[in-house]
C-alpha cells in the first residue's frame, strides 16, 4: 500500500512543478526523469514495511536557501536565465541536493552555452557538492559565467567566496576588487560587493571578522 502513496506523491510533485512553477513542456521529460530516479532509489534502499524505520531527510538548511537567493540578488536582468532547468536545479539546491542540482544545470548549459546564470549556479552547486572545495569544474563554470556576464558582479563575487572558504584571502580580495572595477556602475549587487570588500579589507587589517556563508 505504501507504493500507492509514493507514486501518488510523485505525481503530485510533478503536477505542482507544472502548474505552480510553470515548468515548460519541453522540460517535462527532464523533471519526470528526476522523479523516476528518486523512485528508483526508493525501490533499492527503502524499507517501508519495517516498523520504526527512520525516514530519509535530505541535508538542507537556511544557508541552502540563502545561497540560491543571494545568487538571484547578484544577477541582473540581462544575464538572468530563462531556462526552466535552472528553476528545477534551485529546488534541489534548496534541499541541499547539490549533486542533483549540478546534473540538471549541466543540461541547462548544454541547452544554451551562453547562459550566464546557469553557469554561475553550476559553479555554486559544484562547490557545495565538494563541501566547499573550488574544484576545476567549478572554476571553469565561474569563468564561463564571467565570460557571458562580463559587466556583472555575480561570478567574481561567488568565486571570491569560494576562495575565502579555502583560506585564500588575498586572492579573493584581488578577485573582488577587479570585479568591482570592471562591473557596470549600475550592476545588480554592486553595492553588496562593495560592502563585502570593505569588510574583507577590515579583516585583513585585523579590525573584525568576516561572515562567510557556510
Amino acid at each position: 500500500m505504501s507504493w500507492v502513496w509514493v507514486i501518488a506523491l510523485a505525481l503530485g510533485v510533478f503536477a505542482l512543478a507544472v502548474f505552480a512553477f510553470h515548468i515548460g513542456r519541453n522540460n517535462w521529460s527532464t523533471f519526470a526523469a528526476s522523479l523516476a530516479l528518486g523512485l528508483a532509489g526508493y525501490a533499492l534502499q527503502a524499507s517501508p514495511g519495517l516498523p520504526g524505520a527512520p525516514a530519509f531527510q535530505a541535508r538542507a538548511s537556511s544557508s541552502d536557501w540563502a545561497l540560491v537567493d543571494e545568487r538571484k540578488a547578484m544577477i541582473g536582468d540581462a544575464a538572468r536565465s530563462h531556462n526552466d532547468k535552472v528553476l528545477v536545479a534551485d529546488g534541489f539546491a534548496r534541499r541541499g541536493q547539490y549533486g542533483n542540482a549540478a546534473t540538471v544545470l549541466r543540461g541547462a548549459v548544454a541547452d544554451n552555452p551562453r547562459d550566464a546564470e546557469a553557469w554561475l549556479a553550476l559553479g555554486n552547486a559544484l562547490v557545495e557538492h565538494a563541501d566547499g572545495s573550488l574544484t576545476q569544474p567549478a572554476l571553469l563554470a565561474y569563468r564561463r559565467a564571467a565570460e557571458f556576464d562580463p559587466r556583472g558582479v555575480g561570478p567574481g563575487y561567488f568565486l571570491g567566496l569560494a576562495l575565502i572558504r579555502q583560506g585564500q584571502i588575498e586572492q579573493a580580495r584581488a578577485i573582488w576588487a577587479e570585479t568591482l572595477q570592471q562591473s557596470a556602475p549600475d550592476a545588480t549587487g554592486r553595492e553588496l560587493l562593495r560592502d563585502r570588500l570593505a569588510r574583507l579589507d577590515a579583516l585583513l587589517r585585523g579590525e573584525g571578522p568576516l561572515a562567510v556563508p557556510r
